[in-house]
């Protein structure tokens, strides 16, 4: 008999595995924006360094660059997609495109994109060393888990922490390669170093995640849960 419930077992096993790695790559797409995610907030970096090595102009590569980004928003309106990576990009070339022109120097176009990677950075440390990593918050309730994974499912909360910890190093590592330019290099070096840091971090980091949450136990399913209990409540109060 236990040797024909075994292949079942793993067989079952197996199902959930494919169900949490399937889960896993929907939500990381959904929460970190996907291929348009990075178009949206690393082209207009792009068009800006290209039009300010080419004519060495603020206003105009300051402009160029808001402009594409509210194309890209107005694309992903037509589309029908979600605004919210569209619309981050835009403050955020629009907060760069204001300074940059406020104080006349174009390294500032870029530092307070710099400024928001370092704070999200020191975020995910500290949310990793008080135990409540940020992206078992982020990513919690799109897989329906909630923040069950902390109290419920030692294997997730592991596999968000090591998330969580590889997010922060990795922008800490990029922030300490971005400032020193900032800082000592033009406006040109600091540029061409953002935009080529700007996706293979992201991707690096997207990449662990989805290889810590791959190994880790399928997520409970804390929706189902709280609707089941609710057909059992109201079945009860019918009967």
């Amino acid at each position: 008999m236990a040797s024909t419930n075994e292949p079942t077992g793993q067989i079952i096993d197996e199902d959930r595995r494919a169900a949490s790695k399937a889960a896993a790559d929907a939500a990381l797409l959904e929460a970190f924006g996907g291929v348009w995610g990075m178009v949206d907030t690393t082209v207009p970096g792009l068009v800006f360094v290209a039009v300010f090595t080419a004519w060495h102009d603020i206003t105009t590569s300051a402009v160029a660059a808001l402009a594409l980004s509210l194309v890209l928003a107005v694309a992903r309106l037509v589309r029908k997609q979600t605004l919210k990576h569209a619309f981050s990009g835009v403050f955020g070339i629009a907060f760069g495109a204001f300074f940059a022109m406020l104080s006349g120097n174009a390294k500032n176009f870029y530092l307070p994109g710099m400024l928001y990677t370092l704070g999200l950075a020191v975020a995910y440390v500290i949310s990793a060393l008080v135990r409540f990593p940020l992206i078992g918050v982020l990513l919690g309730p799109i897989m329906r888990e909630n923040l069950s994974w902390r109290t419920r499912n030692p294997g997730r909360f592991r596999a968000y922490t090591r998330s969580t910890w590889a997010w922060g190093i990795i922008l800490l590592v990029k922030s300490a390669i971005l400032f020193p330019l900032y800082w000592f290099g033009d406006a040109t070096q600091l540029g061409w170093v953002k935009v080529a840091l700007g996706i293979p971090p992201f991707l690096l980091a997207v990449y662990l995640t989805w290889i810590f949450l791959a190994k880790a136990p399928p997520p409970i399913d804390v929706i189902a849960e709280m609707e089941a209990a609710e057909k059992a409540e109201a079945g009860r109060e019918a009967a």
